[in-house]
């Protein structure tokens, strides 16, 4: 039973098994930090392009010919 037990001990075949469990949940803890991180970031930049466009003026033209296209607020119609 003492030799089984030292044999058990001495043994480093499981060692390598355990380095590439806690490597492995390290890069999927990582992972997730990360997708959080630019999560956030997305939304504050959608909500950003939201408000940009909808406070921007679309102008279809003049009565003679004038090009039409967004503007942005302020600078619709102006010289």
């Amino acid at each position: 039973m003492k030799k089984m037990f030292r044999t058990f001990r001495a043994s480093e075949e499981g060692a390598v098994t355990v380095d590439w469990v806690v490597l492995t949940a390290l890069i999927i803890g990582l992972a997730t930090l990360l997708y959080f991180a630019i999560q956030t970031a997305t939304i504050g930049l959608s909500g950003n392009t939201s408000q940009a466009l909808s406070s921007a003026t679309i102008s279809t033209g003049t009565s003679t010919g004038g090009g039409g296209g967004i503007a942005t607020e302020g600078t619709a119609g102006g010289n």
